[in-house]
């Protein structure tokens, strides 16, 4: 009779240990749901860790424009092999756009520029012009370092940034088909 409560103990705290959120068990190691991006794209899942210790309005607005949806369908309008990826123009989908709120002021670090690092477009010579556009490096920019400001970091599915159709600009761009903030992922 011990042996069969003990038994049962056991399938007890199995069948009743807190399970984390689905979004959460997919996520790579170390992931902050409430500061990670899932970019869902017509190539595969991108997870992106914002790095909101260094750029938090950055962060910020990256999360409201992924909440509001803003990026979905977006193109991946300009891809530079062995330099890097940009996408985030929602509102005309080539890269002269933004979204509807106000430019955001630089916020350089000592972060550098390499593979895998994701960093915020910006328009013409003005630090502080970034708006909803980003890229994902392909390999180290050294000479971006201090002239961009860094966002976050590719945690996995880099094997899918190197898939992206190439081009500047790109004949029919794989796209972002959804783009959320872990936390939100149901």
């Amino acid at each position: 009779m011990l042996r069969l409560i003990a038994v049962y103990a056991v399938f007890a705290s199995f069948a009743f240990a807190p399970v984390a959120p689905a979004a959460a068990q997919g996520l790579p190691a170390g992931a902050d749901p409430q500061n990670t991006l899932v970019i869902d794209s017509t190539q595969g899942r991108i997870v992106v860790r914002l790095r909101n210790d260094i750029a938090p309005g950055h962060a910020a607005r990256l999360k409201q424009l992924a909440r509001e949806k803003f990026y979905d369908g977006v193109p991946f309008h300009r891809v530079i092999p062995g330099f890097m990826a940009q996408t985030g123009d929602g509102q005309n989908g080539n890269g002269t756009g933004g979204s509807k709120y106000p430019d955001l002021k630089a916020e350089f670090s000592q972060v550098p520029f390499k593979r895998g690092i994701v960093g915020m477009a910006r328009k013409g010579g003005s630090n502080d012009s970034a708006n909803s556009q980003f890229f994902i490096m392909y390999a180290d920019g050294a000479f971006l370092n201090g002239q961009y400001t860094v966002i976050g970091e590719v945690m996995s599915g880099m094997d899918v940034v190197d898939k992206l159709k190439k081009g500047e600009p790109v004949p029919e761009p794989d796209r972002m088909v959804t783009v959320r903030v872990a936390a939100d992922v149901k």
